[in-house]
This record gives C-alpha cells, sequence and structure tokens, in this order.
C-alpha cells in the first residue's frame, strides 16, 4: 500500500468523496499513511434516509439470508487479514502480532453473530394462571428495534466496530457508525466487504464525521438505539443528550489483578506483562493495578520488571514487536505528567517512566496511593501499579474502590478466595487465574458504576437491539 492510498467513505450504500479530506497519520512514523473523507451534514441525512427506507426490508430478510451475509464477511475478513493487519499498524500504531489478532477476532465475531442470528429469543407461554386466562395463550416474538447509531473508539478499530454491525445485521436493524477520526480505514475496508453482500444498501453507512456532526448520532429521534465505546465523560453527557434512544455504554475502566500467594508465578508474570502493556495499555481492560500476597510480592515484582525489560518496542509494522507507540503525543504528555506527579507524591518507578515523543516506555511503580491519578483514573497508557496485600479481603476491598468495574482478574487455587472474589468484587467479569484483559468476544462484556450500561458479545448486543411484543390467542 502507498502513503497517498485513498478509501471512500460509505453513504447509504455507495462509496462517496465529501468535501472535506481527511488524513490518517501513523502514530509511529509521524506520515501520512491514508486518506478518506469527513462526512458532514448531507451525508449524513442521506445516510438516515436510506436506512429508513429499508428497514422492512432487513426486518422481513429471512434468517438465511442474514446468516450466509454474516457468513461472507467473516470469510472475507479472514481472505484479508493481512491487508486488516496492515491497516491496523499504520493507522493505529498497533504491533503487528495483536493486529492480526484483531482481524481474526473481527471474522470470528461475525461468525457468532451468523450462528446467534438463528437463535434469536422468543417464547410461547401460558396465560391461565388466573381465570380470565382460561383458553388463551400468547407468543413473544422479538422485533428489530430500529435504526442504530454505532460509535466506535481508535483502541480497537476493527473489532469494537465489528461488535455494533455484526449484531445489529443478525438482529434486522440499519446502522449508521461512526468510526474515531485517527483510525478510520480498517472500517472503511469492512464496508467495501459489505457491500459485496446481498445486504440492502442503506442497511450499513461508515461516516467519519467531526463532533459536531457525529453528535447528531447522540441526539437525532429517528434512531432507537445508541451504541457508544468510549470515555466516560463523553458517554454520560451522551445519556443525558440521546433523548428516548436506548442505550450501550462501554466506557472503560482500570482493572485490577490480585495476585494469591498460592498462585502459579510463572504464569502470573507472563500473562499480567501482556495484559498491562498489550498496545500500549490502550485497552478499556488494560491491567493497571496489581496487588500481590506480601510475602511474594519482591519475587513477583523482580520476575515482572525483568520480563519488562525483554519487551521489543518500535516498528508497529515489525512482526516481532511487542510495544509501539501511543495514539498520539498529547496522550503520551499526559500519562508522563501524570506519572511525573505520582513520583513528587511519592511514589517509586521500578522500570520506565520517560517519554519520547510518542512513545511512552512501559513503566511499573510502586509505592503510590489511591488518590494518585495513575490510580483512580482510568491510564490507557503503559503504565502499571504493584502493590502489596497482607489480607485477601483487603485486596478485594482495594480492587472495588474506584469508579470504574469492568473487568477484574485473581490468580489464585484457593476455591474460596474464588467464589469470594466472584461473590464481591463489583466488576461486569471476573477473570481466574488470568489477567482482567483477557476477553472473548461471545461472552457478555460490560461493566457497571462508572464503566457503563448493557452488554457486548453478539448474543446480548442482539437482545438489546431487539423488543419483545406479544400476542395473545383465545381459543374460546
Amino acid at each position: 500500500m502507498s502513503s497517498s492510498e485513498q478509501y471512500p467513505i460509505y453513504v447509504a450504500g455507495e462509496f462517496k468523496n465529501s468535501g472535506t479530506k481527511l488524513e490518517v497519520t501513523s502514530p509511529y512514523s509521524g506520515e501520512v499513511v491514508y486518506q478518506t473523507w469527513m462526512a458532514g451534514g448531507a451525508e449524513f441525512e442521506a445516510s438516515v434516509l436510506a436506512a429508513q427506507a429499508v428497514q422492512q426490508e432487513m426486518q422481513a430478510l429471512p434468517i438465511f439470508t442474514r446468516y450466509e451475509i454474516l457468513m461472507q464477511i467473516s470469510e472475507a475478513i479472514k481472505a484479508r487479514r493481512d491487508e486488516f493487519g496492515t491497516i491496523l499498524a499504520r493507522e493505529s500504531g498497533k504491533p503487528m502480532k495483536t493486529s492480526l489478532i484483531e482481524a481474526d477476532r473481527a471474522a470470528q465475531v461475525f461468525l457468532v453473530a451468523a450462528e446467534e442470528a438463528k437463535r434469536l429469543p422468543g417464547e410461547t407461554m401460558s396465560i391461565d394462571w388466573h381465570p380470565a386466562g382460561v383458553n388463551k395463550e400468547a407468543i413473544v416474538k422479538y422485533f428489530p428495534v430500529g435504526l442504530v447509531a454505532g460509535i466506535a473508539p481508535f483502541n480497537f478499530p476493527l473489532n469494537l466496530f465489528v461488535h455494533k454491525v455484526a449484531p445489529a445485521i443478525a438482529a434486522g436493524c440499519p446502522i449508521i457508525l461512526k468510526p474515531a477520526s485517527a483510525t478510520p480505514i480498517s472500517a472503511l475496508l469492512l464496508a467495501q466487504l459489505i457491500n459485496d453482500t446481498a445486504l440492502p444498501k442503506g442497511a450499513v453507512s461508515v461516516l467519519p464525521m467531526d463532533r459536531a456532526t457525529g453528535n447528531r448520532l447522540v441526539t437525532d429521534e429517528r434512531f432507537a438505539l445508541l451504541s457508544f465505546t468510549g470515555s466516560p465523560d463523553v458517554g454520560w453527557e451522551m445519556k443525558k443528550n440521546a433523548g428516548k434512544k436506548k442505550l450501550v455504554l462501554e466506557l472503560g475502566g482500570n482493572a485490577g489483578l490480585i495476585v494469591d500467594k498460592d498462585a502459579d508465578l510463572e504464569r502470573a508474570v507472563s500473562k499480567a506483562v501482556l495484559g498491562a502493556f498489550s498496545f500500549a495499555g490502550q485497552t478499556c481492560i488494560h491491567t493497571q493495578r496489581i496487588y500481590i500476597e506480601s510475602s511474594i510480592f519482591e519475587e513477583f515484582s523482580t520476575r515482572f520488571c525483568a520480563a519488562v525489560a525483554q519487551l521489543k518496542i518500535g516498528d508497529p509494522e515489525d512482526p516481532g514487536t511487542d510495544m509501539s507507540a501511543m495514539i498520539d503525543e498529547k496522550n503520551a504528555q499526559r500519562i508522563e505528567a501524570w506519572v511525573n506527579e505520582a513520583v513528587a507524591e511519592g511514589a517509586k518507578v521500578l522500570h520506565g517512566g520517560k517519554r519520547k515523543g510518542t512513545f511512552y516506555d512501559p513503566t511499573v511503580l510502586t509505592n503510590t496511593s489511591e488518590n494518585m491519578k495513575v490510580s483512580c483514573l482510568e491510564a490507557f497508557a503503559p503504565i502499571v501499579l504493584l502493590e502489596p496485600f497482607s489480607d485477601f479481603d483487603q485486596a478485594l476491598e482495594s480492587v472495588n474502590r474506584s469508579i470504574f468495574g469492568l473487568q477484574a482478574g485473581v490468580f489464585t487455587n484457593n476455591h474460596r478466595h474464588v467464589h469470594a472474589a466472584f461473590n464481591r468484587l463489583h466488576v461486569g467479569g471476573l477473570i481466574i487465574n488470568d489477567v482482567p484483559t483477557f476477553r472473548a468476544d461471545h461472552m457478555p462484556y460490560g461493566g457497571v458504576k462508572d464503566s457503563g450500561i448493557g452488554r457486548e458479545g453478539p448474543k446480548y448486543a442482539i437482545i438489546d437491539m431487539m423488543e419483545p411484543r406479544v400476542l395473545v390467542i383465545d381459543h374460546s
């Protein structure tokens, strides 16, 4: 691919160039690597009208047709896996090894959505629980909720995008999607694959937009549901302005990990390094806070820092690279300021702590306090905190003392501790003997508190994108 390659936007089933160019810059090199366009009000309106025009056609689309469309897209992603990997590495700075995994996961999401399309919810129920219901029966059927608006972030520009569009196709809902302006190209390549299917034209539109135009996805009453993945501040503001539409908000976290004294240390260290520094920590379930039982704290810390020192940092297109640049220099400067502030307040740097342009060293801190930004806020950066604990209940409370509640992890072989953690940790998901950064794409994924509302995962997203209606029949 050349740096001058252009990708048109996908408006109402057609590929178009609007009047406003959007240059996509590599976080690693600082060079313009792709060009596309920003959709304006005209493209937005055309997309909404086209979506409305095919709404009934989408609802009537036979299940086998939805299945075939979704499977075709899944297979097409597999066929162009390397192309997606290169685009993701260039537009987001994600290392090639994880970019290819993201492409694989995107194909899997469409596969799962295809299978779930065969199992849309519905039931029959008896009505004669009281005399007035004698000789009556009911059928509960789920119908598409209507037009869906989807907004995806930069950190998983393909996979978080498909977690919105694949369930919408399975549910029979037209959808208009806004990719992040920093990383729109993988979504626009996906639009080409969608366009090659039998899906009605206008059922999907992919529109890079500025904040003002994109906010119409939030405020426009013609949308029945908004699915947003992004920051808490933006997400909760959207909730205030969304009107009557349903909402699914996935808003991030600062995931805690507990390493108990009976943990497999080699596995715990290996997994924790991956969870802390994969994609430079720019993931909602980035392992940010690690609480280690005091009797193994020194050994864990030594092993952990040694493993961090072995990470290969550099060009995201190098197959051997483990970690590359952050999305932009502004965010690298932000985390640099947070760490410097923490050190000034008494935190100790065990590894890293330096910035060069968009690169921030994989950084390990200890002796932190819970009111430091690096601890209580979402870092979204390659930093991790290591802190000792002497009592397992104390560790659970430390994880819970957060405004976030997305996922948590515990390394332990003590079944009582597993039970206590599952019942007491206020999070959307608990991962045992792995890091909170783990996600299987078909599981329910989402959080509590400031981490959002609703759940992703095709099965659960499909349910959100449908609504039940009851038919009561009197056989008297």
